[in-house]
């Protein structure tokens, strides 16, 4: 129907327009809507003494980040992230300013920048060496207010993080308190050795996972190189290779069992857990265990007890009770003859994602550090004064407590789109109305009837039945793209009418979900994310996040506190800059875990320390994402040859396209666009894949750098106080390493 190309246009319906009503209100309406009709999902308002103002508390507030971030993350004076490397001892000179940590790593390095292209995950090892001594405080002050008669040593689960900084700091960190490594494969183990050949001799390298004669050996060599080494049995059947391949070395090994315990947790992370646990061996096969190395006279090899009821246990009443049945069967060990040493609690210690201290969700743990520690050492206490015996060392391998909080993922949000018809003049209304079938008039009427009886609710039911009857009646060809057009400009209106919400806007992310947040596509887990500035401005609308992949599934449309939508700001010409948004809690876990789909690589990574400069950080080293060149090799592409072909294919199009020109011409013009086109290639293959936002320079850094990235140490680090009138004398301060 033609005829309706005049039935909707951008004009604003006339406040004075009625049709089908009296009372001189669109369609009907009058007065205001109920509450129940209100969209839960509309930004809160703030108090009564401050409604026309906010505030960065009002926004901590919201976020939660009192309740997630706490002690290392705050909203401060200037509305932005700070962040407090020390946790609670952190003095106010030493925050930092994440903002401000973005802005030197992505700006440009004309003004002083790196150019870094952005996403950017900041590695915070301060705020790692916190975790670590407060794990540790928490311990020994448990040991020493129970009287304990032994100490507290863990060690970290390579396998939560595998980054060679990550490690190394933790290694150097955990030091003065004997912190080892647990490993769960051979490129673990491997690793770890090397790792703890510069820590504490005494550091435990526990060694988990299945295991085949290779892995055995390599644990056996360890203990040759000194390193204080337990091969823990998964399956009752590695014992054999253990005792065959000890006495073929000649090497004396340690071993620990992994017991199956009857305690279960009952959330997603305890999968693990129970009878009918996937790693352990039964009290039976324990039993076994004793009884083959008593008659190979290697019944003093058997030194530790190891055992995990799942990531996450959310209260301290269930770990007691595991903790509780370990500890019997380990002082049952010591009573059939087991040279008992250590009780490996495993992992287990979770973390607060949403903020709530509760223990009823996977999101969250209703204990902190001191409760956690004081709840393992009186359990095993308990029962080891019971039964006479003396206290074993204690060990946990609690990963994700330790490194979660001290990685942050920051991306940048490019643009926001909200699915919005267009408007209705009184003439396009009526058009509409008449273009109608009989049916769907009488739904129209229905529709007025109700708005004028002030039913706000049968409003919208009418609304979508109407709606509903046109997408019926497009399928069928009887109404034209017009008349859809109009009914969603409609159906928009009485939604506004009634009070219901703004739509639920879309924010386009500079990011891949598949490749920076995979736990929350694989097991919906939730992290916090939060924009790291304009917290002083109210948030003036709800949104999910949409990554760059060409995947339903490539979103985030789902946040902490249950909501289902994100309280963020306008970004179409607010006149800001770029938005930048903050992934928090994210340190375990996802970069192991993150793929190539769509072939999006990695984020480049920072590494920050808090410093005594103007701005309290330096940044001491710093590496550019994967470049496509990069990714395509993952997938077994060969990018030289692939430049090769595409610059071949190029001077054949560039000859055919010049070959009606003059010869002097036609060289000229060959030779410039080989070049240019050589260049345009070149330039794709060692970028980033992701987009070149604001925040981007147009030549990322890592083809400024052939790829490879620049390093300092921490002695003598980047200062990120220094101005741009210095820039060229802040490059010399880095070194260039190849990648």
């Amino acid at each position: 129907m033609p005829a309706l190309a005049c039935c909707v246009d951008s004009a604003v319906v006339p406040p004075s327009y009625v049709f089908g009503a009296g009372d001189g209100s669109p369609l009907g309406f009058s007065g205001v809507p109920p509450a129940t009709i209100a969209a839960a999902n509309s930004i809160p308002a703030p108090p009564a003494d401050v409604a026309t103002a906010w505030s960065p508390d009002l926004s901590a507030a919201l976020y939660r980040v009192d309740g997630w971030g706490a002690p290392y993350f705050a909203v401060n004076n200037s509305g932005n992230i700070s962040v407090r490397p020390h946790g609670g001892d952190t003095l106010p000179h030493q925050e930092i300013d994440l903002l401000k940590i973005v802005k030197k790593v992505s700006d440009p390095k004309s003004v002083g920048g790196l150019g870094l292209p952005l996403p950017l995950i900041i590695r915070l090892p301060d705020v790692l060496k916190n975790r670590l001594e407060s794990l540790q405080s928490a311990f020994d002050f448990a040991i020493q207010s129970q009287s304990y008669d032994s100490h507290y040593q863990g060690v970290y689960p390579v396998k939560c993080n595998q980054e060679r900084f990550v490690v190394e700091d933790i290694v150097k960190f955990g030091s003065p308190f004997r912190f080892g490594l647990e490993a769960g494969s051979k490129p673990e183990l491997l690793l770890a050795m090397s790792c703890l050949c510069k820590g504490n001799p005494d550091a435990f390298l526990v060694c988990n996972g299945f295991k085949d004669a290779e892995y055995i050996s390599l644990a056996l060599l360890a203990r040759k190189l000194a390193l204080n080494t337990v091969i823990v049995l998964e399956q009752e059947e590695e014992l054999d290779l253990v005792i065959a391949l000890s006495q073929k070395l000649s090497i004396r090994p340690v071993i620990g069992v992994r017991a199956k315990l009857r305690t279960k947790h009952s959330g997603h992370f305890g999968s693990t857990s129970g009878e009918k646990g996937k790693f352990g061996l039964t009290t039976t096969q324990i039993l076994s265990v004793v009884k083959k190395l008593e008659q190979v006279g290697m019944l003093d090899c058997f030194q530790l007890l190891h055992f995990h009821i799942g990531s996450q246990i959310p209260s301290t009443g269930l770990l007691a009770d595991g903790v509780g049945e370990a500890a019997q069967i380990y002082s049952e060990l010591v009573r059939l003859g087991a040279n008992m040493q250590v009780l490996d609690i495993g992992g287990g210690l979770g973390i607060d994602y949403d903020g709530s201290k509760s223990g009823d969700s996977d999101l969250s743990v209703a204990y902190g550090l001191g409760e956690y520690a004081l709840a393992v050492v009186q359990a095993v206490k308990y029962v080891c004064d019971r039964k006479n015996i003396k206290h074993p060392v204690l060990c946990s391998e609690s990963g994700r407590a330790i490194v979660s909080h001290h990685s942050i993922l920051i991306f940048e949000a490019v643009s926001a789109t909200v699915s919005k018809a267009a408007t209705m003049t009184p003439l396009a209304l009526q058009c509409f109305v008449d273009g109608l079938t009989d049916d769907a008039r009488a739904d129209y009427r229905n529709l007025t009837s109700a708005a004028m009886r002030g039913e706000y609710e049968t409003c919208l039911l009418y609304a979508d039945q109407l709606k509903q009857r046109c997408v019926d009646l497009f399928r069928d060809g009887t109404i034209g793209m017009e008349h859809l057009a109009a009914v969603d400009a409609l159906c928009e209106f009485v939604g506004k009418a009634i009070g219901v919400a703004e739509p639920v806007k879309t924010y386009h992310v500079n990011l891949s979900v598949f490749t920076s947040v995979p736990d929350f596509w694989g097991i919906d887990q939730l992290f916090p994310i939060v924009p790291i500035h304009r917290l002083d401005e109210r948030p003036g609308a709800r949104g999910i996040l949409s990554d760059l992949t060409c995947d339903s599934d490539g979103k985030i449309n789902k946040f902490i506190g249950g909501e289902e939508s994100l309280p963020l700001h306008e970004i179409e010409g607010n006149g800001n800059g770029p938005y930048y948004l903050g992934m928090f809690l994210g340190g375990a876990y996802e970069e192991a875990l993150g793929g190539v789909h769509n072939l999006f690589g990695g984020p480049s990574v920072v590494r920050v320390s808090q410093s005594d400069g103007p701005h309290s950080f330096a940044v001491t080293r710093a590496a550019p994402g994967p470049s496509c060149s990069d990714v395509l090799r993952v997938m077994h592409h060969e990018p030289e040859l692939m430049f090769e072909t595409l610059k071949h294919r190029a001077e054949e199009m560039m000859y055919d396209d010049s070959s009606d020109d003059g010869e002097s011409s036609m060289d000229h013009h060959h030779h410039r666009g080989n070049a240019a086109v050589a260049s345009c290639l070149a330039r794709s293959f060692h970028n980033m894949p992701y987009l070149a936002g604001a925040s981007s320079c147009s030549l990322t850094a890592a083809m400024d750098n052939g790829g490879g990235f620049y390093y300092c140490s921490d002695e003598d680090g980047y200062d990120a106080a220094a101005d741009s009138a210095v820039a060229s004398a802040e490059d010399e301060q880095w070194s260039y390493v190849c990648a």
